[in-house]
């Protein structure tokens, strides 16, 4: 036989015996958390499948194409999960296929994809089952975005600006990992914690955390929850990781509409967009609603405010420690695409650099980081508070001393009487110099 013959052959032979190969479901991992139930089948090579519902009973079956179960379903505890029990079967040409019928306790969502190996773990198959509705797009009502201050109108009582503290990454996700172990989501929990507190002593400043705890969140979720809060701002707290171990410094990133500002922005906002891959949360479904998100006018707003407060927390994080770029940088993050809310993310360091990390562990340093974050906060809002706020109240109560002022005229005009205008700025007589600020009392 010739010899191209007997190559061909060999190869036909090789092939027919690959595609012939079973793929083997070697272990099967369920994760209940407070919105979905996170099946995970791991296999022995890459699987094709479908899957389908079925009501009264409400079931969920999932064909696998050419795989075997050798992984025992009698040791998996259903506790708080939406399962009530999973049973399988084979079926197909020669029984070579592969069903799993998930029984539920009620009615779900399902959703599906496949993972390649990793470091961890090989190939996977991921099933996420969701109660309810899908994720919405959060509060429609409109918000107002505005970089001047002015009295309200409004009978409503003056309210406390909302600032949505966003601890990156939790539960399933922990983020990057230093050498020594410790996990970014703890740090920045830590970090947020202490922004919290900071926030809620500051008069006229309420905090909101998005995540209090170690659970996963996506970030469409995260959006919504501070939509929901009707914050005024929103910032979300990382630790960067490199490869290169050298790498150091702080940075703070506001969203791009445009692109990336630099290609380390660009792999940051790919790093960060693709957790919601490891929560299982399905994205393509969203990318032309935020495409024309982008193209609104109010977004523009957005952007504009937002990089005008980042460039405040960037000023107070100099002080702190070296930063990895001298400016506010922007790229596409999926967090920061609110179209009625300024947000921003700030990186914390290099989780990946084995001093960074030390500092990163330290009370001291997670609590520096936190006032010069409050630092930046406060200082925007205060030159720019939200028109209805007690802050916007506060600054449009205040009057500016210029050439020909006189303490009694400044009393006529805002019908206080003489003695509250001195007692509420400390005056021992009636003289006030050009420039002085005075505070005009709001109970006259």
């Amino acid at each position: 036989m010739p010899i191209r013959k007997v190559l061909f052959t060999l190869a036909l032979m090789l092939f027919s015996a690959l595609s012939w190969a079973q793929a083997e479901i070697t272990a099967v991992r369920l994760s209940p958390e407070a919105a979905t139930t996170r099946l995970v089948f791991d296999s022995s090579g890459n699987v094709e499948h479908s899957l389908f519902v079925l009501s009264n009973p409400d079931r969920v079956v999932v064909d696998i194409k050419n795989a075997r179960l050798s992984a025992d379903l009698s040791k998996i505890n259903y506790d708080r999960s939406l399962l009530d029990g999973m049973r399988s079967a084979r079926q197909g040409s020669n029984n070579r296929d592969l069903r799993i019928v998930l029984d539920l306790k009620q009615s779900a969502q399902p959703r599906s994809f496949a993972l390649r190996p990793n470091q961890q773990f090989g190939h996977r198959l991921v099933i996420d089952l969701s109660h309810g509705a899908i994720e919405g797009a959060g509060n429609s009502a409109a918000r107002q975005t505005s970089n001047t201050p002015s009295m309200t109108t409004s009978s409503r009582p003056p309210r406390d600006i909302v600032i949505a503290i966003d601890a990156g990454h939790g539960g399933k996700d922990p983020g990057a990992v230093g050498p020594s172990g410790i996990r970014e989501k703890d740090v920045v929990l830590a970090i947020a914690r202490r922004l919290q507190q900071l926030v809620d002593k500051e008069s006229g400043f309420k905090a909101v955390l998005i995540r209090d705890g170690d659970h996963f969140i996506s970030l469409q979720e995260r959006v919504n929850r501070a939509r929901r809060a009707q914050a005024d701002l929103m910032i979300s707290i990382h630790a960067d990781a490199f490869h290169d171990r050298r790498a150091r410094g702080l940075s703070v990133y506001t969203l791009s509409a445009r692109g990336a500002t630099s290609e380390q922005a660009r792999m940051l906002a790919e790093r960060e967009n693709a957790s919601d891959l490891i929560g299982g949360v399905k994205l393509d479904d969203k990318d032309d609603l935020l495409a024309s998100v982008l193209l609104d006018l109010s977004q523009t707003a957005s952007i504009e405010a937002s990089t005008d407060a980042a460039a405040r927390v960037l000023a107070g994080m100099k002080r702190v420690g070296r930063v990895h770029k001298r400016s506010v940088e922007q790229a596409g993050f999926r967090v920061l695409r609110a179209p009625d809310m300024p947000s921003m993310l700030v990186e914390t360091g290099f989780i990946s650099n084995p001093e960074e990390e030390r500092n990163l562990r330290s009370s001291a340093y997670q609590q520096r980081l936190a006032d010069a974050m409050m630092d930046g906060i406060s200082g925007y809002f205060r030159d720019s508070p939200p028109p209805g706020t007690i802050l916007a109240q506060r600054r449009a109560r205040q009057h500016v001393a210029s050439r020909g002022d006189t303490l009694s005229g400044i009393a006529r005009q805002y019908r206080v009487s003489m003695d509250k205008l001195r007692e509420a700025n400390n005056l021992r007589g009636n003289q006030i110099r050009v420039g002085q600020v005075l505070r005009i009392p709001i109970d006259s």
